[in-house]
């Protein structure tokens, strides 16, 4: 574990025991990585209309308010961070489309490591998918949305669920898979 990672975790367990001072010490640690992550989540999104500082300010007020989280560390942190994002930019779909179905549709570009071509999927689509999925193989659907929405590498996932990197290997293929075929 880094220097930077222990960091994070200690101010994480303050401000989870209370010291708020620990959260205005923890924002400008964590802020370039939600940066990134917000920004892995709009370069997907073909069709979007909120910017990179609001999907991360959304989230943030979202994640300060969760007072129940055993905050494990630095990647448990930003895997949450990760299905905060998705959960804002499935919300904001649906709010931007409910009169409009089928227009303006929001398009997640999605490049597999298998495939050549980039693959577009519809948020709506990809959600439901998800939800599915998570009724199916809860683990899977983790994998999936701290993969695709957090861009967090198998040795980060493995540590987050306790698994194998193996392990995540192998459910991430299998979920890719499953998918696929779901959203045919």
């Amino acid at each position: 574990m880094t220097d930077d990672n222990i960091q994070v975790t200690q101010l994480l367990n303050r401000w989870q025991g209370g010291d708020q001072r620990a959260l205005e010490k923890l924002i400008p640690q964590v802020y370039s990585e939600l940066h990134r992550l917000a920004k892995i989540q709009l370069k997907r999104n073909k069709k979007n209309n909120i910017q990179c500082t609001e999907l991360i300010s959304e989230a943030y007020l979202r994640l300060v308010d969760i007072n129940s989280v055993d905050w494990q560390n630095r990647t448990h942190f930003f895997s949450m961070a990760a299905r905060t994002m998705r959960r804002v930019l499935v919300e904001q779909y649906r709010k931007n489309n409910a009169n409009k179905r089928g227009n303006n549709q929001t398009l997640l570009t999605y490049k597999d490591e298998l495939q050549q071509a980039d693959q577009d999927i519809p948020l709506d689509n990809l959600d439901s998918a998800l939800q599915k999925l998570e009724q199916l193989d809860a683990r899977q659907a983790d994998i999936v949305t701290m993969k695709f929405f957090g861009g967090l590498s198998n040795e980060e996932i493995a540590e987050v669920l306790s698994v194998s990197s193996k392990t995540v290997q192998r459910d991430w293929s299998v979920a890719k898979l499953w998918l696929f075929r779901a959203l045919q």
